[in-house]
């Protein structure tokens, strides 16, 4: 069974507007897929990698220039981030999109960001962090005793990454409206595909003016909620974990991933803010990655282990069929971090089993934080990347981490094997003779559990066979 399929035994209303929700957390998968190439390419430009110190990975003479070119490179990725949200989310929402929906996400966002910073500007408290962070201070000739106070269009949108993901969901839907349009003959050359950038800005320039007036509001409360998870980051990744993986069935942890890994909190480092609990982690702030350690103990040790317990409490003649795809899909968990394979393997015949991976991973996360533990990610909590930031200055306690991994493969193994045999689910390899197993094979089913190809379509094998209407 894939989501797909659990959708549509929900109400309309709701399946429609879940549908949508699916919609904008698989485009949002499109600029995070960037997030390795930015996390590399700064953790190569940081001096324990790279640099002239003795400690460094690669010591040699001019190191410290070729780091600084590394580290530019990535921090350019994190810097433009909104821009990569508007223009991954607008390709990845729209049903038929093509390089005008890029260009159209493209100028959509520079009219939203000097609208609205333009906005900000004016109706933002003098005295507020915000309007400290979007202006610049210039000499006065006229006053040279008190600096001119202007609007600074090069400093981040406050709206951060969010901007960027609303620019690419309006920039799609007008696409999907407008890129077939006919104009009168005298307005030809701008109809069709050439009018979606066109209506694209009207439609950024009004939503800028919108956020001008909303966001002073919103923002603070965006900015308090990031600020109480900081100070209460215990409880809070404890909360977090648990909605994201009882989120991940339905493809919805994107968004919620989105907001606490580049929206909320802020943090400075070099003079400089960043936003999200990802992005600072990368950008080496101390204490950042409390949303991302206690993942290593579930997804490289915990899941892993999960799928050994499901292969062994098959019955003996069924154990090399489903062995072969549950040792593979442990594998590929502890590697990379991907654990879809896994997850989708129970989380429809055993929802129990589900809960309670969903409530461990919670506590992971809470148990992490609460011992200091920090260590971050850019694309998963896998063995490529605690290689790559497990010396990282702003990584602590690597060794309880992998202690704690350790205790937790043994938690879920003894956990999944007593619940599968108590209850006798139908974990794969247990099913009634005669019923295909539901093991996900992640090379027949790019999707991991969306039931869609990689365009978009349901697959055959899960299209449901139309009756024939009654005669």
């Amino acid at each position: 069974m894939s989501s797909t399929t659990a959708v549509g035994n929900i109400p309309g209303g709701s399946s429609k507007a879940l549908a949508v929700l699916q919609r904008i957390g698989r485009s949002l998968m499109l600029p995070i897929a960037v997030m390795p190439a930015a996390g590399l390419l700064l953790r190569l430009g940081q001096p324990d990698v790279i640099g002239e110190n003795k400690d460094a990975w690669f010591n040699f003479s001019g190191a410290d220039r070729v780091a600084e070119i590394f580290a530019a490179a990535g921090g350019a990725i994190f810097d433009w981030l909104p821009l990569l949200f508007a223009v991954g989310v607008a390709i990845g929402f729209a049903k038929k999109s093509d390089g005008t929906t890029a260009l159209a996400a493209v100028v959509g966002y520079m009219v939203f960001h000097y609208v609205s910073m333009t906005m900000f500007f004016h109706t933002f408290d003098e005295k507020s962090q915000v309007y400290s962070k979007i202006t610049k201070q210039l000499f006065d000739p006229d006053n040279p005793g008190k600096p001119k106070v202007a609007l600074d269009l090069a400093a981040a949108n406050p709206t951060k990454a969010l901007g960027g993901i609303l620019i690419g969901i309006v920039t799609a839907l007008l696409y999907q409206r407008f890129y077939r349009i006919k104009l009168p003959t005298w307005l030809a050359f701008f109809g069709g595909r050439r009018f979606v950038p066109i209506i694209t800005s009207f439609a950024a320039l009004l939503l800028g003016l919108l956020f001008g007036w909303v966001w002073p509001v919103l923002g603070d409360w965006i900015a308090n909620a990031g600020e109480w998870m900081s100070d209460n980051s215990t409880i809070g990744a404890a909360v977090y974990g648990v909605i994201n993986r009882a989120l991940l069935p339905l493809g919805l942890h994107h968004v919620v991933n989105n907001v606490v890994w580049f929206q909320i909190p802020d943090c400075t480092v070099g003079g400089k803010v960043y936003s999200g609990d990802l992005n600072c982690y990368l950008q080496g702030q101390d204490g950042a990655g409390w949303t991302m350690t206690g993942f290593f103990p579930v997804l490289m040790f915990g899941l892993p282990a999960a799928a050994i317990a499901m292969w062994r409490a098959a019955p003996k003649h069924r154990r090399p069929a489903v062995g072969g795809i549950m040792i593979s899909a442990a594998l590929t968990a502890f590697v990379t971090g991907i654990t879809e394979p896994i997850e989708f393997a129970f989380v429809f015949i055993a929802p129990v089993l589900y809960g309670v991976h969903a409530i461990l991973t919670g506590v992971s996360l809470a148990i992490a934080d609460a011992l200091g533990m920090k260590l971050g990610f850019s694309f998963s909590a896998g063995a490529i990347d605690m290689i790559i930031n497990g010396s990282k200055s702003n990584t602590h306690k690597l060794v309880p981490l992998i202690i704690m991994g350790l205790i937790y493969a043994a938690i879920y193994y003894l956990l999944f094997t007593f619940i599968i045999r108590k209850f006798n689910l139908a974990t794969p390899g247990r099913e009634p003779e005669g019923e295909e197993s539901i093991a996900v094979d992640p090379a027949t089913n790019p999707e991991l559990g969306g039931g869609t190809d990689t365009k978009g379509r349901r697959s055959k094998k899960d299209r449901v066979p139309q009756e024939e209407p009654a005669k």
